[in-house]
């Protein structure tokens, strides 16, 4: 059992060491291959009734290009995301695309994309402690209902002025932007933290 356990161990390790030496072009094809899996993800909708911005999966492809790749080419993920998007590859929700879509009542949680994936991929990479279930569960509630949330809030808020003539009061922003997407994203998040713990080093 022993033996099993640190050839586990070991593979973790490889597997970390492999990606962190990755050359620039082995490193840009997985950023591309994360942006691939955030717009795969993105995929899954479901609509609300009472607010634009539908339940998706694309978090948790954005929080585990920061895992994974570190906080230069998980940015780099998520910006090539939305690029390709706005130039028209149809992997934006419900294969759209376009900047008329990226300008919409999502554009704050686009931008909060590139935040998460920073925050997440800063600490994955520097601090191997980090990477343990909890305090990736931690820093994982910070990216996604801080980095992501905050500046889609606002977006949303600044979308509803210009489509509606006027900007909502905070309750209203919380029903329509962040309190349908509470449980979901929790489940998302525990998902990444467990990843992290199992493919990991610490």
């Amino acid at each position: 059992m022993n033996i099993n356990i640190d050839l586990y161990y070991q593979k973790r390790e490889n597997l970390f060491n492999r990606i962190q030496n990755a050359t620039n072009v082995e490193k840009l094809a997985m950023a591309f291959l994360m942006a691939c899996l955030t717009g795969l993800l993105a995929q899954i909708v479901i609509p609300l009734p009472w607010t634009p911005v539908p339940i998706t999966g694309q978090t948790f492809g954005v929080l585990i290009s920061g895992l994974f790749l570190g906080k230069r080419f998980g940015v780099l993920s998520q910006v090539i995301y939305i690029l390709g998007g706005i130039l028209g590859i149809a992997w934006f929700g419900e294969m759209t695309s376009g900047l008329s879509v990226f300008l919409g009542s999502t554009f704050g949680y686009f931008i909060g994309f590139i935040f998460a994936a920073a925050f997440i991929g800063h600490f994955a990479e520097k601090y191997s402690q980090s990477r343990k279930f909890k305090k990736m569960s931690i820093l994982l509630l910070i990216a996604n209902f801080g980095c992501i949330y905050i500046p889609g809030l606002i977006g949303l808020g600044v979308w509803m002025y210009y489509t509606q003539g006027a900007f909502p009061d905070i309750m209203t922003l919380i029903m329509m932007g962040l309190a349908p997407f509470i449980i979901g994203d929790l489940f998302k998040i525990w998902g990444v933290a467990a990843l992290s713990k199992a493919v990991l080093p610490k």
